[in-house]
């Protein structure tokens, strides 16, 4: 069964960090793209930063350049997330999400339960 885990998110304080994991089984990673999206109480989920399936190419929402990076480890079925700098308009539920494509999609098949990320002081 296939299956997304994020792990990572916690409590931090402006201008910390954390590090976000997608953690994949039921399938080989290798064959899919990955996006971590977010969501904030009272908005709309955003997509946050996508990698291609062999990692070769990354986007990022404006928001968060130059902060976060999101990178790979297709032999650990894991998808990172590395957030720098955090400010609190970073609060939200962070999702990772996969499909079967080797460039970054407009939509996803499938999607994690979320973690939580604050910011605060």
């Amino acid at each position: 069964q296939l299956q997304l885990v994020e792990s990572g998110g916690g409590l931090v304080q402006p201008g910390g960090s954390l590090r976000l994991s997608c953690a994949v089984s039921g399938f080989t990673l290798d064959y899919y793209a990955i996006g971590w999206f977010r969501q904030a109480p009272g908005k709309e989920r955003e997509g946050v930063s996508c990698i291609s399936s062999r990692g070769g190419s990354t986007n990022y929402a404006d928001s968060v350049k130059g902060r976060f990076t999101i990178s790979r480890d297709n032999a650990k079925n894991t998808v990172y997330l590395q957030m720098n700098s955090l400010k609190p308009e970073d609060t939200a539920a962070y999702y990772c999400a996969a499909d079967l494509s080797s460039v970054c999609p407009i939509e996803y098949d499938y999607w994690g339960q979320g973690t939580q990320v604050i910011v605060s002081s």
